[in-house]
């Protein structure tokens, strides 16, 4: 037994049609299978709780964006581009800016020490990782 699709359930509860030949053949479906009775009946009373619904009855009214969303959504109209992010305040740029030299410091900090310790290494003055004198970069 196929059952009635979804959609014409949807639409036999809305009734917003004059009834077919198909709508009676479903009707008489729907008298006999279980499923698509308890479905039918769902969608009826969801459709005469809305139609009876009214604006004291929400919580709160949508906020206007929410329409302006629907209404962009049902229009199929490209979604607004977003403004850029706010730049960032005074201060967190000097921080930025902070932490940025320091690891620029740091960077050049660790070349010079790696190139001087490639320079001993060259030279034998350190093997396996262990100087035989104090490196030069500390000296400087």
């Amino acid at each position: 037994m196929t059952h009635v699709e979804s959609a014409h359930l949807v639409e036999l509860a809305l009734r917003n049609a004059t009834p077919t030949d198909a709508d009676a053949e479903a009707l008489r479906h729907v008298e006999q299978c279980d499923r698509c009775r308890d479905e039918l009946r769902m969608l009826t009373r969801v459709v005469a709780a809305a139609r009876t619904a009214q604006l004291v009855d929400l919580p709160t009214a949508p906020p206007d964006r929410v329409w302006q969303r629907i209404s962009r959504d049902v229009s199929g109209a490209p979604d607004t581009p977003r403004p850029p992010a706010p730049a960032p305040a005074p201060g967190r740029r000097l921080l930025l800016a902070l932490l940025a030299l320091a690891a620029a410091t740091g960077i050049a900090v660790a070349h010079r020490y790696l190139h001087e310790r490639a320079e001993l290494v060259r030279r034998g003055v350190v093997r396996q990782g262990r100087e035989t004198r104090p490196s030069a970069f500390w000296r400087s």
